[in-house]
């Protein structure tokens, strides 16, 4: 029997971009011959995973779940919507979670891990799928929330299935509270946080670069008004204070009762709890954010064929 090494599995790999487990049959099978094996790849639809690689991908899913103190969130991209509600996606997302969960959230770590019930990496299997449902896939980031003690709450808006959807949030929410009261202010509270996409948590955590250009817009437009320097100062205070009830979380009002702010609404419930709550951290994911797509119209797609 000939010997298959493990760098020639990887340059097959490399090559073809089909699975390792893939990659080590075909080279079995045609008795190392890297050529044949190439071929073989080919001919069962394996290999053309990797020209789908570097198609550009900005549809999918989040997906997110809580398990008590952890909560897990992460993007599973696609090329089309169509493929994000292909039950074979959906099971590969739902399985990232737990394999994600397992790793902290930390992308290299969990594509190299074993994925659940195969003999074969978490990359392996999302080139596997690429394979055969015909897509580019990526895993394009996943995070992590953690307390001590108290919940992490998960809410996915607009749910295609269970735990996926377009916007995903995780609450961590520390106290000794009731878990499952806490959980229910924690579900409320990503509830806002979906429709109303908060920048950060406190202003302390706002970006010193986002502050320092809206005070100069706002300087600007204060000292057009022509009032002395001493008043634009305080216009150009209340213009901030007014910035940071939009974009930071315990300054925003509470979509649900709107006149309460969030930190009312934890003060709130804390003394009706009889314990301390305190809104440690929270995340937001939504579907393709921040991903730029090449936009080309028709005609210069053809002309660019066409050379």
């Amino acid at each position: 029997m000939v010997e298959i090494k493990a760098s020639d599995v990887r340059e097959l790999r490399e090559k073809t971009g089909a699975g390792m487990m893939d990659c080590k049959k075909a080279l079995t099978e045609n008795k190392g011959d890297f050529e044949q094996a190439v071929d073989w790849l080919r001919k069962k639809g394996l290999s053309a995973a990797s020209k789908k690689s570097g198609r550009a991908t900005a549809e999918g899913v989040i997906a997110s779940k809580a398990e008590g103190m952890k909560g897990i969130i992460i993007e599973l991209n696609a090329e089309t919507d169509f493929v994000a509600r292909n039950d074979k996606f959906q099971v590969l997302a739902k399985d990232l979670l737990s394999v994600s969960i397992a790793n902290q959230a930390n992308i290299e770590k969990i594509l190299q891990s074993s994925y659940p019930g195969k003999a074969h990496s978490v990359a392996d299997e999302i080139t596997n799928n690429i394979a055969v449902i015909g897509e580019n896939i990526n895993l394009r980031r996943a995070h992590l929330l953690e307390v001590k003690q108290g919940v992490v709450a998960s809410y996915i808006h607009n749910a295609i299935t269970d735990n996926l959807g377009k916007i995903g949030v995780l609450v961590a929410l520390e106290s000794s509270a009731d878990q499952s009261k806490l959980a229910e202010l924690g579900k409320k509270i990503a509830m806002h946080i979906a429709a109303m996409n908060p920048d950060a948590l406190t202003a302390e955590d706002v970006d010193p670069a986002k502050v320092a250009r809206e005070k100069e817009i706002f300087s600007e437009q204060a000292l057009k008004s022509g009032k002395p320097e001493s008043i634009v100062e305080k216009m150009v205070e209340g213009r901030i204070r007014k910035y940071y009830e939009e974009v930071v979380l315990l300054e925003q009002i509470f979509v649900m009762d709107n006149k309460s702010k969030i930190s009312e609404v934890i003060a709130s419930e804390s003394k009706n709890l009889g314990s301390p709550i305190t809104l440690k951290a929270f995340v937001r994911f939504e579907l393709g954010d921040g991903i730029e797509l090449e936009t080309k119209d028709f005609a210069s797609e053809v002309a660019s064929l066409a050379g």
